[in-house]
């Protein structure tokens, strides 16, 4: 089979507002699929834009509208001077997933926000974004969508976790590809970090200072959700209405509710796993620089957990969706059914394009 050549710029941005994940890849594929990720840049939201993004969950009508378009050019205009700072030249699309500020698939929706028009005008570059609305109108969560990139990309792994604002993880069973959201993390971390003016807890160093309240935790890890059947998925909703909640009934010390949160994740994450067989599985996001986090996983498992260099680490979303853009640019299905409980696999997406 003839290596077809194709380079991409892949955009992701998370719920933990990290900021905007920039990845220029070379992706080749043949029967199999390779990369080469060449140029790779996270972009800090400004105060203002965290604040915006943020309230975006409390807006309406045209001020959602409107924060749609802005962003959708905010984005334009970061990806055109991307482009202009390190002399793209070869260049197939953009793919980009664009910012969720809904995410309520048991009531048949979902809302990245990051206008594809406004991307396609101001960078003169084809966009595919909008992957995650098809899969909820066929009746699936639109969530996790990495976990094809995972099977094609990462295939030596026996299981993929994603530590970002919520966590994530997928594995192939009985030759199906299985993936769902598994609980909160850096998105509640971060949020009470920020009360001490930080930006995030480094190393997880505070939250091991911490002690854990055993009434949290334990009313934590009895939240119904984790009882669910596959699949899936979680949204700022669950934050919001669920665990924020919970949490502050409790009146506790910052560093008291991170060591707790902290140790629900890690049983969480256990508790997914075949704790009892020494496997391997790739660990990315802005969770596996928490060593402490990674310490307490590890604590409960003999799964090896992987941590890669930094480029895979911080990109790894941004470069599979620029994957996934591939696909549905072949017309080929980037969304599995297995993952998300939709109807059928599809390809999914919008492409604008002059």
């Amino acid at each position: 089979m003839k290596q077809v050549s194709k380079y991409i710029i892949g955009v992701m941005s998370g719920t933990s507002l990290d900021g905007i994940d920039i990845v220029y890849v070379k992706l080749n594929a043949t029967e199999n699929y390779s990369f080469k990720i060449i140029k790779a840049e996270t972009i800090s939201y400004s105060n203002d834009w965290k604040s915006a993004l943020k309230e975006g969950f409390h807006l309406s009508g045209e001020k959602l509208i409107k924060l749609d378009t802005d962003y959708g050019i905010l984005l334009g205009n970061i990806l055109l001077n991307f482009i202009k700072d390190n002399r793209i030249e070869k260049l197939d699309f953009i793919a980009s997933h664009g910012h969720t500020i809904f995410h309520n698939p048991e009531k048949n929706y979902t809302f990245q926000i990051g206008n594809g028009p406004y991307i396609t005008s101001i960078t003169g570059i084809k966009t595919i974004c909008n992957y995650r609305a098809q899969d909820v109108a066929l009746g699936g969560q639109g969530a996790p969508l990495v976990p094809v990139g995972d099977e094609l990309l990462f295939s030596e792994y026996n299981y993929c976790l994603n530590l970002g604002g919520f966590s994530n993880i997928s594995f192939n069973k009985n030759q199906q590809r299985i993936a769902f959201d598994i609980c909160p993390v850096n998105i509640v971390l971060n949020h009470y970090v920020a009360s001490l003016n930080m930006e995030y807890d480094d190393k997880g160093l505070l939250a091991s200072s911490g002690n854990i309240n055993k009434n949290l935790l334990e009313e934590l890890n009895c939240l119904p959700f984790y009882n669910n059947v596959k699949p899936k998925s979680l949204g700022y909703e669950f934050i919001v209405e669920t665990i924020f909640p919970i949490i502050d009934k409790y009146n506790l010390d910052i560093k008291d509710i991170l060591r707790t949160f902290v140790e629900h994740i890690a049983l969480q994450i256990s508790k997914k796993i075949d704790s009892n067989s020494a496997k391997k599985m790739l660990v990315t996001g802005g969770g596996a620089f928490n060593t402490f986090l990674i310490d307490r996983i590890q604590s409960y498992t003999k799964t090896q957990l992987i941590i890669p260099e930094e480029t895979i680490i911080n990109y790894k979303e941004a470069l599979i969706f620029a994957l996934l853009g591939h696909l549905k640019d072949e017309g080929k299905n980037n969304c599995l059914k297995s993952v998300t409980g939709a109807s059928k696999d599809h390809s999914s997406g919008v492409v604008y394009a002059f």
